[in-house]
């Protein structure tokens, strides 16, 4: 029906669709209506207590700088009896007070009968006292001394209206103080207090012009009035009750406050704009609610995607903030390393992955991070240990962690297991030192067949020569030589002879294939050689465990050598002293190599190569076939390693030796020759 246009409508739906329009505004309007009602209600009862808080604040300032004030004047009369000075004395200074503090009228020194022997009046007002009813036993001054004498402290009397000499009078109140000497009665100090001064000088200076201040008993009697007889629409009220040794007083405030006409008007015209504000606010609220829920939902997914890529990583990441706490670590970490993100999440200080041996070394390299050492780019190689405690390799890649405002809040790590390529490097080199000692045999069983062929005939015409030679020189046997005919016994040992040059060719032909490699000899830096080995080194390192340090001393000269055969010597002596302390009792395990200058001349001069390891060393039967060719105390060795490292470093025209290192191990030590410097002009 609501669908149809305006005019096919009949009067009563259009008469019942204006009833609802006008009753949805008279809604409206009476919603609005009540919300003002409501709110300037709120507001005069808001304004109305703020009234009365403020009041009872300045009654309870006013009370506490009364007890202050009074506490003030008890301190300041006692010290008039400092130094027990005498009457005249007393008197200027008892006068120096009242002139001081207003509130006090007169002050009297009276002895332990309380007959008075000194007073003094304040300056500022004339009062008529009559002697005789201070006097009395029963005057206010001698109540109050009564009691401060049974109280052993100060006492206040109860307010008394005490006449002025100008006909007129005021309310007062008296304070006595017990004097002592020695521990024994000396007598009572009376101050005077008017209460009206008292309102004037300690509370007047805080009243406001709609405030009004009184002292009253507790039925209400006012003793001391001060303010301002100003009037408004409400008054409020506020009270302090001041409990004084001997007597009690009311410090009553009053505060006339007058609401002011326009404020209806402008607190009227403020909701109105509040309401249209509120419209405007919640048109707003609302269009930016849905472009809230549109980014919510966007996040949302891409929380989704990059949460499924997390998953979906191989690699492991784990995020730290500047204490070193971890934050964060994606699922693949976690299987990398055994734990679950709860036994990870919040760890600083030692880590659970962290091998126990290596913990330390690791808070080193923790604290050097966290204090500013960027790592390298290409990341570092580490040892993590899974939580069955077996461990594997893993390449670091490290990174800061910087928020949309650009500071430094952390550090992001990623994380490669690199077993697999390890194991594969391990395959390699492997199978590479399988082909190198498989082309070491190849060579040697060459060299051994060419001997074998070359020597054979020489040596089997040496044989054959020498055996008959024998047989000629033999007299018993038949057709012996005789003696004087020694030509057939000549021609034999000159072929001897010949045979036994033609074999020494054959084994100098051999030498000269061996000392060939002179001529590819080079002057090399004792850092590249170092270069060149250590990448094959790490990688057995690795596997056994060994930490490997290399010392160059600086500023070293060049060396001349065969650079492939020096590092295979170099290589040779390394893997022996990893062998060496592959034994599970050894720890540390470091492998040490160094280059210095050695015993130099002004004529050669020499470096000197040692590789140190911290191994069981070798025993006294080993010591003396050590360089021995084809002694080995290992089932899979050749027993050419030593021998030829010796002969490499003995053609260099160096040495080759070893000897015992301390605590435990061995050091091997060889030497190469420098590059001789032209002598100078």
């Amino acid at each position: 029906m609501n669908s149809l246009p305006p005019r096919t409508r009949t009067p009563w739906q259009r008469w019942r669709s204006a009833w609802r329009r006008w009753s949805l505004w008279t809604l409206l309007v009476v919603l609005v209506a009540s919300m003002l009602v409501t709110l300037v209600w709120l507001a005069g009862r808001y304004e109305a207590s703020q009234v009365q808080s403020r009041l009872e604040r300045d009654a309870a300032d006013a009370g506490s700088d009364i007890r202050t004030a009074l506490s003030r004047n008890v301190q300041s009369l006692q010290a008039l009896q400092a130094g027990d000075p005498g009457l005249l004395a007393w008197e200027v200074n008892a006068t120096e007070l009242l002139r001081q503090r207003r509130e006090l009228v007169r002050i009297e020194w009276r002895d332990a009968s309380l007959r008075l022997r000194a007073h003094a009046q304040t300056p500022y007002r004339p009062v008529s006292w009559d002697a005789a009813s201070r006097e009395g036993s029963h005057s206010d001054a001698a109540l109050a001394c009564t009691n401060a004498r049974r109280l052993g402290a100060p006492a206040y009397s109860s307010s008394y209206f005490q006449p002025h000499g100008d006909g007129l009078g005021s309310e007062m109140m008296e304070l006595c103080l017990p004097l002592n000497r020695a521990g024994r009665p000396a007598g009572f100090l009376v101050a005077t207090y008017a209460l009206q001064e008292m309102l004037v000088d300690l509370v007047g200076h805080n009243l406001t012009r709609s405030q009004e201040a009184s002292f009253t008993e507790a039925d209400g009697t006012r003793l001391a009035v001060l303010g301002a007889a100003r009037r408004g629409t409400r008054m409020f009220t506020a009270q302090q009750l001041l409990d004084l040794p001997g007597t009690t007083l009311v410090l009553r405030m009053d505060s006339w406050h007058g609401a002011p006409n326009l404020f209806p008007n402008v607190l009227t015209a403020l909701v109105t704009a509040m309401s249209i504000a509120l419209v405007t606010v919640m048109v707003v609220l609302v269009r930016d609610n849905r472009r809230r829920l549109r980014a919510e939902r966007d996040l949302a997914d891409a929380l989704a995607f990059r949460k499924a890529m997390e998953d979906s990583l191989v690699t492991g990441l784990r995020a730290r903030d500047l204490q070193g706490h971890i934050t964060y670590v994606n699922p693949a970490f976690c299987a990398m390393v055994g734990f679950s993100p709860q036994e990870l999440l919040g760890q600083s200080t030692s880590a659970p992955y962290w091998p126990p041996e290596l913990a330390e070394e690791y808070r080193q390299r923790q604290a050097t991070r966290f204090a500013g050492g960027m790592p390298p780019r290409e990341g570092f190689e580490s040892v993590f240990m899974r939580k069955d405690g077996t461990r594997f390799p893993v390449l670091i890649i490290e990174a800061p962690l910087i928020n949309a405002q650009g500071l430094h809040t952390g550090w992001m790590s990623a994380f490669l297991d690199i077993s697999e390529q390890r194991r594969i490097e391990e395959l390699s080199r492997a199978s590479q030192e399988r082909l190198q000692a498989t082309a070491r045999l190849a060579t040697v069983g060459e060299m051994a067949s060419l001997l074998s062929h070359e020597l054979n005939q020489p040596l089997a015409a040496i044989s054959s020569y020498a055996t008959g030679s024998l047989n000629l020189l033999d007299s018993s046997a038949p057709g012996a030589v005789q003696p004087g005919d020694m030509q057939d016994v000549r021609m034999a040992m000159q072929h001897i002879a010949r045979q036994a040059e033609r074999a020494g060719r054959v084994i100098k032909s051999v030498h000269d294939f061996v000392r060939r490699r002179d001529q590819t000899r080079e002057a090399v830096n004792p850092q590249e050689l170092l270069d060149a080995i250590l990448p094959i080194i790490s990688l057995q390192a690795r596997k056994l465990g060994v930490r490997v340090q290399t010392s160059v001393e600086p500023d070293l000269p060049r060396t001349l050598c065969d650079r492939t055969m020096v590092e295979q010597v170099l290589l040779n002596l390394a893997r022996n002293a990893m062998q060496a302390m592959d034994d599970p009792a050894i720890h540390p395990r470091i492998l040490a190599i160094r280059v210095r200058r050695g015993a130099s001349n002004a004529y050669s001069g020499w470096l000197e190569f040692s590789v140190t390891d911290g191994g069981v060393g070798i025993a006294p039967e080993v010591a003396q076939q050590l360089f021995t060719p084809f002694f080995t105390t290992r089932a899979e060795g050749m027993g050419l390693g030593l021998s030829m490292c010796r002969t490499v470093v003995e053609q260099h025209g160096g040495f080759l030796a070893y000897e015992p290192h301390a605590p435990r191990g061995t050091v091997f030590t060889f030497t190469l020759p420098v590059v001789s410097q032209p002598p100078a002009p």
